[in-house]
Parts: C-alpha cells; sequence; structure tokens
C-alpha cells in the first residue's frame, strides 16, 4: 500500500544508500571497541541537524572502557508538538571481527546487484540507517506529532552490551515512565517480527594437572587428558540431553529450539609461541587445560539447572577419575526475554508489515541473546522487539552484506509504525 509517508522514504533511497556506506566506513570493531566516538560524532552531526537534541554518554567503569577504548553512546530525541508516549529505535554500532574468506572490501560499502556489502551491513548498521530515514521522513511529512522519538546508538551489544544498552537502562533512559515502545533494528528479515531470544550461560571450565618431563609423563598429570574425560562425558550426556529439549518459543532457524551448547576454546599446556619464534616447544606435561563453554538455554529451562547439570557431571568426574580436580569460574549469564504477542508495539509493527508488503509477519524469536535483555531486565521495560531488515543467517559471516529494497522497505514499516502511534486517531 502506497502512502504519501512511504513514497517519501522511498525517494530518499540514495541519501539511505549513503548513510549506510557512511557507516559501514567507520571500523568499529569490538573487540576492542574501536572508533565508538567517531561513529558517535557522526550520528550526533546527522541527527542534530535534523532537529534531534542528543546526549554523547561514556559508559565509565564498564567492562573494556579505557582511556584508549572509551565506551561512547549516543540518545537522539525529538519531541512532538504535543503530549504523547516515546517510540525508541536502539541500534548497536559495534560490529565483530572480519574474519578470512571476503571478496569484498569489509569496510568499503561496495555495492553490488542491489545490495551493499561490509561488515555490520547486515548486522546492524543498515537496520540504523533505516530507522533514521524512517524518522526523519515522518518528521518532515508530520512536524505536529504528538510524544517523541528517540535514536540511539550503542556500544558493545556483541560482547554482552553492558557499555551501551545496559549502562543506558541502569541510568534510567529506558524507564518506562520515559519510553513507551522499543524497536531495535536487528537483522531477523522485513517480514519477522522478533519476539525475544534465549538465555545464555558462560562459564570457563579449568582441569588441574601435574608438570612433568614429557619423556616421564607418568611423573606428571595431564591436565589436557582430563579436559578430555570432560568433553566426553559432554558428548555422552550432555549433548544428548540438551537435543531432546524443545521450546515452544519460535526460536528461528528450527535447530535453534532445541538446547545448544558451543565450545568457544580450550587451552591446554604451553603457550602459543610468539610470531617470530620458530624454535620447538620444552617437552611438559601440561598442568592446566582451559575450555570456555556457551551455553544456551530454553525458556523451560531454569538457570540453576543449567548450571547443575554441567557441575554435575563434574563432580562425577571428580568422584570416578582418580587425581580429577577442575574449577569452574561463570562469566555471563543472560536470562531468556520474550514480549507479549499482544503488546502494543508487537501489534502495531504487525499491521505495518501487512500494510507495506501486503503478507502477515511471522512471529519469531532469536537464537541469541541481545539488547532486549537490558531493556527488560534492568528498564522494566516489556514493549520491546527486535525488528529490521537483514538476514539473519549473514551476521558475522565473511561477504556480509544488506539488501537496498530491504532496507526501503523496513523503513516503510518503521515509518508506518510511528504514524500508528504518534498521531491521533481521525
Amino acid at each position: 500500500m502506497n502512502t504519501p509517508l512511504s513514497e517519501a522514504i522511498a525517494a530518499k533511497r540514495d541519501d539511505l544508500i549513503a548513510l549506510t556506506q557512511d557507516l559501514i566506513r567507520i571500523p568499529t570493531l569490538n573487540p576492542p571497541g574501536q572508533d565508538y566516538l567517531l561513529i558517535c560524532e557522526y550520528l550526533d552531526k546527522r541527527l542534530s541537524a535534523h532537529g534531534f537534541e542528543t546526549q554523547m554518554i561514556r559508559a565509565f567503569g564498564t567492562p573494556g572502557d579505557s582511556e584508549k577504548y572509551p565506551r561512547w553512546n549516543i540518545i537522539a530525541r525529538r519531541d512532538g508538538k504535543h503530549a504523547g508516549e516515546c517510540v525508541h529505535f536502539n541500534s548497536h554500532t559495534d560490529v565483530v571481527e572480519v574474519g578470512a574468506g571476503w571478496t569484498f572490501d569489509p569496510f568499503g560499502a561496495e555495492i553490488s546487484d542491489g545490495k551493499i556489502y561490509g561488515r555490520g551491513t547486515c548486522d546492524m548498521k543498515g537496520g540504523l540507517a533505516a530507522s533514521i530515514i524512517a524518522a526523519e521522513t515522518f518528521i518532515e511529512l508530520h512536524p505536529d506529532f504528538a510524544g517523541a522519538i528517540e535514536i540511539s546508538g550503542t556500544a558493545d551489544e556483541e560482547t554482552g552490551g553492558y557499555g551501551g544498552v545496559a549502562y543506558l537502562a541502569e541510568h534510567g533512559h529506558f524507564s518506562p515512565d520515559k519510553v513507551q515502545h522499543v524497536i531495535i533494528p536487528e537483522p531477523l528479515n522485513k517480514d519477522r517480527i522478533c519476539l525475544g531470544h534465549r538465555g545464555g550461560w558462560w562459564a570457563e571450565i579449568e582441569t588441574k594437572g601435574e608438570i612433568a618431563h614429557g619423556a616421564m609423563p607418568f611423573l606428571g598429570d595431564c591436565a589436557v587428558r582430563h579436559m578430555g574425560a570432560v568433553l566426553q562425558e559432554f558428548e555422552d550426556k550432555l549433548f544428548p540431553a540438551m537435543a531432546a529439549r524443545y521450546t515452544e518459543m519460535p526460536v528461528v532457524p528450527e535447530g535453534a529450539r532445541n538446547s545448544t551448547m558451543n565450545i568457544n576454546s580450550i587451552h591446554g599446556g604451553e603457550n602459543e609461541p610468539a610470531e617470530d619464534f620458530d624454535g620447538l616447544q620444552a617437552h611438559c606435561v601440561p598442568d592446566s587445560c582451559r575450555i570456555v563453554i556457551d551455553r544456551r538455554f530454553l525458556v523451560e529451562e531454569p538457570l540453576d539447572q543449567v548450571r547443575d547439570e554441567v557441575t554435575g557431571l563434574l563432580e562425577g568426574l571428580r568422584e570416578n577419575r582418580p587425581n580429577f580436580d577442575y574449577e569452574i569460574t561463570e562469566r555471563n549469564s543472560v536470562l531468556p526475554s520474550m514480549t507479549d504477542k499482544e503488546s502494543p508495539v508487537v501489534r502495531t509493527v504487525a499491521k505495518a508489515i501487512e500494510d507495506v508488503m501486503g503478507i502477515p509477519p511471522q512471529y519469531v524469536a532469536s537464537p541469541g541473546s541481545y539488547d532486549q535483555k537490558h531493556i527488560d531486565r534492568i528498564g522494566k521495560l516489556k514493549n520491546c522487539i527486535a525488528y529490521g531488515p537483514g538476514i539473519l543467517d549473514l551476521a558475522h559471516k565473511p561477504d556480509e552484506y544488506i539488501g537496498i529494497d530491504d532496507m526501503i522497505d523496513s523503513a516503510k514499516v518503521m515509518g508506518a509504525a510511528l504514524e500508528t502511534l504518534l498521531l491521533p486517531v481521525t
């Protein structure tokens, strides 16, 4: 359905492309948290020119914050002419490492076959650009709107969001008396509404041993072999148990409707030699081996059960395997989050998708967590969804891209949602 707003957004195609390219060309890699100030300054200049009042907020003391890599965030607000509710578009500005396998310049923002390529195009600078175009166009066509529009660019979502949305929520920026509707333009496909996400539990497990000469391993105790026993317990017991569990949450893709666990890393024995060292390692029995596990759990699984399942296997090894000893350290935990399908922002965006694209939306949940967790748990704001352009499977991959037409359609949906939420019923 064509409306004056959707036609005006379509006419801004070149502006949307240029804005997305500018954002991609700022390499906000995290870790370590590069160029956060630069991208916030860019957004400040852009949004201030369109009548937004902006705040630059550094998340002092949060994980990773330092003088070299300060955690900068921006919140821009445009108040309407009348009292009303606030609609907030939140996008994270950080992107993950580039990785190997690219055929495009990761920060070149090249256009090919109707797509813009680059790290962060899909996840999620394309969504940020779409929300800006939607808001600017809405204000141009409806300068007398009621309520307020906020747009934020926040740090560190890729590493937990503690220097971004969590910090802002702790300081009241997502309190329900200040913000009533939140849309996070994560890449869940333009015809999907993401209601929430699974939970996550991250822990480091260390097995202990005793160093000795590698020619006489019987005089020591190999921590790597002990870790092998841990991994075998996971293979024999934990992975089959997780595969048998299934959630009623509409998690996509289908495989993520089961519980899952990834072994993020494993380190045992001597440290890797420096790149400029080409000699041989010393002959030692490793006295320590560490793994980091990434356990994603379902809304039907209590967090205590998730923890106890792993520690129970480790305690079983301590009882039955000679000389087995371990330490486990929790690194982080995130509870599942789920917005009611009948909440105002869900119903509004659902209608907008039908009006713009002529199809009913799909309702999904994310396999991984995103910043809704902080808006929900810290901000106590339940009326929050993820909706934005982009294909989820492209996130963190080489040759990541965003479809230009998808950004246009998503911007039209966001604009239509603003018309429903911030214009008086006539």
